[in-house]
């Protein structure tokens, strides 16, 4: 599958992302960091707003392979929302601009994404050690369970 990408720019930048669910979350199900992320977002996603889909699943293999993310080894996450896929820092941001309590950190745009990515990249390379890896995606709690993207859902995705 090719990636909606093109080699002459640079590859993690906001693109668009025409077809896919909107307010979609793509995660490294395995990571105990980004399961605790997505966990976060419910919490504070007062709208209900945002779907998950870990990138260990067929739609989300799918998905990272759209996007030029290697699935067995994901180097970043990507939110979705209006139609723009997202990526390392500016997914994160994007999102918090979302949620009860963290809408303040849209003043972090102002700090170049070079600078947030090279802290976003530290992170990812290190997240299994600091964090934790589990060897299968974790069994989501009902609330989160109700919030993945199952295959039924989606179908007719590009």
């Amino acid at each position: 599958m090719k990636p909606c990408f093109s080699d002459a720019r640079p590859r993690w930048i906001p693109q668009a992302a025409p077809g896919w669910t909107d307010h979609l979350i793509l995660f490294d199900g395995v990571c105990v960091l980004c399961t605790s992320w997505t966990r976060f977002i419910i919490r504070r996603d007062e709208a209900g707003r945002f779907r998950f889909v870990s990138i260990q699943s067929p739609q989300g293999r799918r998905l990272a392979e759209v996007f030029g993310i290697d699935p067995d080894n994901p180097q970043t996450n990507a939110a979705i929302l209006d139609g723009v896929a997202y990526f390392k820092s500016d997914a994160a941001l994007m999102v918090m601009r979302h949620l009860r309590g963290v809408r303040w950190t849209r003043v972090l745009t102002l700090v170049p994404r070079g600078l947030r990515d090279k802290l976003y990249d530290l992170i990812a390379r290190n997240r299994y050690a600091w964090f934790g890896r589990d060897e299968a995606c974790l069994l989501p709690t009902p609330e989160l369970a109700a919030r993945l993207l199952d295959r039924s859902q989606q179908e007719g995705s590009p």
